[in-house]
């Protein structure tokens, strides 16, 4: 059997890889034809044919494993394709992507530290998993306050002190 993969007659379902991305159906009406939902982060999805990943070979020194190895893994993505964000956290996104943002509006994203593509891709999905949950959070409203009167005198009283002891400084036979 050496060559040949083995083959399983129990009859049984082959078992689903724990390391691929998690996926929904979603589908609008029974006669629409489905469309596989990846999920990115908590409640922020994509349509799985609007990622695009693709691998090639890392830079730098590494030996045989960067000369031979499709190792660096590069994903991109549409920021209009998203789903479960509103239009305020789509424009923190897209400020928090910076650079990382394409001219067509996509997000592109890659990882080449790690010495296997698998590492590197799972990266990258968390990368944009983490840009994903910061764009989700929105910034909190500073209230503007006043110092207290206790604050303002304590900061009046340490300038007082300051000037004395710079004043203190000065030549005794200036002011004679």
């Amino acid at each position: 059997m050496s060559g040949q993969a083995r083959q399983d007659n129990s009859g049984a379902k082959p078992q689903a890889n724990p390391r691929a991305l998690r996926q929904e159906t979603l589908s609008k009406s029974p006669s629409a034809p489905s469309v596989k939902i990846v999920a990115l982060a908590a409640g922020v999805g994509a349509p799985a044919d609007t990622l695009r990943m693709q691998f090639s070979r890392s830079s730098g020194p590494g030996g045989q494993n960067v000369n031979k190895v499709n190792t660096k893994a590069e994903l991109w993505i549409a920021v209009a394709s998203l789903r479960g964000l509103d239009d305020a956290a789509l424009e923190r996104l897209r400020g928090l992507a910076g650079a990382r943002l394409t001219a067509a509006g996509d997000i592109h994203l890659v990882s080449d530290t790690h010495r296997s593509q698998s590492k590197n891709r799972r990266e990258v999905l968390q990368r944009l998993g983490e840009l994903l949950t910061a764009a989700r959070r929105k910034p909190l409203v500073r209230r503007p306050t006043r110092p207290s009167s206790s604050a303002r005198r304590r900061r009046l009283e340490s300038k007082r002190r300051r000037s004395q002891i710079k004043s203190a400084r000065s030549s005794p036979g200036q002011d004679e």
